[in-house]
C-alpha cells in the first residue's frame, strides 16, 4: 500500500510539467511575427571594369560556398563540391591578387527551360560528364576538343585546365597529336619526335596549302624517305593514324618497339583515312615511318580507354574561325566525331581584333566565320557541349608599360563573340574581364609575363589563363548543381552590345 501510494505521486509530479509545455506549446502564435523579405541579388554585368582590390578567386583555392536549399523531389540532388587546391592554384591564386585579376564566372544559359527550373543548361552535356567521372560510374574518357590559336598551339594554357581537371576527375591520356612541333621551339608535350624530312603545313599560312586539312588544321608530308616520328608509349592500349591519301605517296608503317605492326597503303584516292590498331601490353615506343616522299600524316591518336579527362590541343599559329573553316568539311566532321568530345572549347578572337586593325577583315566576316565555325563543330559532335571564350587584353604602343594602349576592335570582337555564343547555345567566358579588363596585359608585361612582342603571355602569365578557364568551368559545375539555380537565363542582350 505505501509502495503504490509513493509511485501515484511520482506520476504525478512527472505529468503535470509535461501537461503544462503541451498546453503553452499549442498556444504559441506561430506565424505572427513577419517574414524577412530576401533581398533580390543585383544582375551582374556581362563586362566588369578591372578593379585591382577583387582578385583572383581560384576555384579550389576558393572558401566552401554556403549550402544551397536542397532541391525538389523531381530532381534528384547532385552532390557536387569544389576539389581542394593545388599548390600550383594557390601560387597563382597569390600572383593573380597581385596583378588585379578578377573573380572568374561564365555565362552559362539554360537551353531547356522547365517551368520554374532549367533542364539543361549550354554546359550540361559536359556536366553529366564530370558527373560520372567523380561517381566512379563513368566507363570511357570524357574528351573536350579545344580549338585556338598561337596561344592553344603553344599547349601551356590548355596544359593547366588539362592537368587541373586531370588531377581531380583523372587522366585519360593524350589524345590527338602531331608528328611534330610547328616551330623549333615548344614543348613536345603533344608532338613526336620527329627525324628525316617532314614539311609542316597549317591552315594559319598566307596562301592556302594544296591539300586538306583535318580538325588539326595542321599535315605534315614526309620529304625523305624512311623520314619518322617516336613516341613513347604510356600502356596505351590503342592507337590511330590519321592519313592522307594521296597520288605518288610513299607508304606509311606503324613499328613497336623496332618492329612493323601494321602498314597504310595508298591508293591515290585522295580522301582521309583511319588506321586503327591495337598496342602490344608493355610497349615502350611507337614509330610512324614513311616509306617514301610525299607520304602525309593529318595527326596520331593515342588514348587510354580508362575514365578521365583528355584534351585534345587543336591549335594553330595565326588561325582565326574563318582559317579553321579551310579544313575540308567532310574530313573535319569525321575526326570530329571519332572523338566524341563532351565539350567543344573555341578559345579565339585575338587574330579577328589584329585583322579588323590593319583592315585586312570586316566585323560581317568576323561574325559569320566565328558562326559558320561554331555551327559545323556542333554538327559533328551534336552531343557535346559548348564553350567560346573571348580574346585577352591586347596593347600596342611605346617601350614601356605605362605607354601601351588597348588595341582597337577589342570590344566588338567580345561582344560579337559572346552574341553568337548564346545565340548558338554555347556557353561564353569573358577571360579580358576575367583577367582585369583594360590595362590587365600592361600589368602582366610589368611583372615580365609577357613576351616582347607584347602580343603572347609567357611563363605563368599563361598559367593564369589557364587557371582562370579551369576555375570558370568548375565553380560553373558546381553552381548548377542546384536545379533552382540553373533557371537564370543568360541576360538579354543589351542594344548598345549589339550595335557596338
Amino acid at each position: 500500500m505505501f509502495q503504490a501510494s509513493r509511485g501515484w505521486r511520482w506520476a504525478v509530479v512527472l505529468l503535470v510539467p509535461f501537461l503544462l509545455g503541451a498546453f503553452l506549446w499549442a498556444s504559441w502564435p506561430f506565424g505572427s511575427a513577419p517574414q524577412v523579405p530576401r533581398k533580390a541579388r543585383a544582375p551582374r554585368a556581362s563586362r566588369s571594369a578591372a578593379s585591382p582590390d577583387k582578385p583572383l578567386r581560384v576555384a579550389q583555392a576558393s572558401a566552401p560556398a554556403q549550402a544551397a536549399p536542397a532541391p525538389s523531389a523531381a530532381a534528384p540532388a547532385i552532390h557536387r563540391a569544389l576539389p581542394p587546391p593545388s599548390p600550383r592554384a594557390l601560387k597563382l591564386h597569390q600572383l593573380g591578387k597581385r596583378l588585379g585579376v578578377q573573380e572568374p564566372r561564365l555565362e552559362d544559359p539554360c537551353v531547356a527551360p522547365s517551368g520554374a527550373t532549367c533542364s539543361r543548361t549550354a554546359l550540361t552535356p559536359f556536366f553529366e560528364s564530370l558527373d560520372a567521372l567523380s561517381s566512379r560510374e563513368a566507363a570511357s574518357p570524357t574528351v573536350i576538343s579545344a580549338f585556338g590559336n598561337s596561344l592553344i598551339a603553344g599547349d601551356r594554357i590548355v596544359d593547366v585546365i588539362r592537368e587541373e581537371l586531370g588531377a581531380t576527375f583523372g587522366d585519360g591520356g593524350r589524345g590527338v597529336l602531331a608528328v611534330d612541333r610547328l616551330a623549333d621551339y615548344g614543348p613536345r608535350v603533344r608532338a613526336g619526335f620527329a627525324r628525316g624530312g617532314w614539311e609542316p603545313r597549317t591552315i594559319g599560312e598566307v596562301k592556302l596549302a594544296e591539300l586538306p586539312f583535318g580538325i588539326t588544321g595542321v599535315y605534315h608530308r614526309s620529304t625523305t624517305a624512311k623520314a619518322s616520328s617516336r613516341f613513347a608509349l604510356d600502356r596505351e592500349p590503342h592507337g590511330t593514324l590519321w592519313w592522307l591519301d594521296v597520288p605518288r605517296a610513299g607508304q606509311l608503317s606503324i613499328h613497336i618497339d623496332g618492329k612493323e605492326l601494321a602498314r597504310a597503303e595508298p591508293q591515290g584516292s585522295g580522301q582521309a583515312q583511319a588506321l586503327s590498331f591495337d598496342i602490344p601490353e608493355g610497349a615502350r615506343y611507337l614509330e610512324v615511318v614513311a616509306e617514301g616522299r610525299g607520304a602525309v600524316v593529318l595527326g596520331v591518336v593515342l588514348q587510354h580507354q580508362r575514365p578521365g579527362i583528355v584534351l585534345d590541343t587543336l591549335g594553330v599559329p595565326s588561325a582565326d574561325a574563318n582559317l579553321f573553316l579551310r579544313a575540308r568539311e567532310d574530313i573535319f566532321r569525321a575526326q570530329l566525331a571519332e572523338r566524341s568530345p563532351r565539350l567543344l572549347l573555341f578559345i579565339l578572337g585575338g587574330n579577328e581584333a589584329k585583322r579588323l586593325e590593319w583592315g585586312r577583315s570586316n566585323l560581317a566576316e568576323v561574325e559569320e566565320g566565328l558562326r559558320s565555325f561554331v555551327r559545323r563543330s556542333r554538327a559533328a559532335a551534336p552531343d557535346s557541349a559548348c564553350l567560346v571564350v573571348g580574346p585577352i587584353d591586347a596593347v600596342r604602343g611605346g617601350n614601356g608599360p605605362h605607354k601601351l594602349k588597348q588595341r582597337p576592335y577589342l570590344d566588338e570582337v567580345i561582344s560579337i563573340e559572346r552574341q553568337i555564343a548564346l545565340a548558338e547555345g554555347c556557353a561564353f567566358f569573358d577571360i579580358f574581364s576575367a583577367m582585369g579588363g583594360s590595362g590587365s596585359l600592361a600589368r602582366f608585361v610589368q611583372a615580365g609575363l609577357v613576351h616582347d612582342d607584347l602580343v603572347h603571355p609567357r611563363s605563368h602569365g599563361l598559367d593564369i589563363l589557364g587557371q582562370l578557364i579551369t576555375d570558370a568551368l568548375l565553380r560553373s559545375w558546381v553552381e548548377s548543381g542546384d536545379p533552382r539555380r540553373q533557371a537564370a537565363l543568360a541576360p538579354t542582350l543589351q542594344a548598345s552590345e549589339e550595335t557596338r
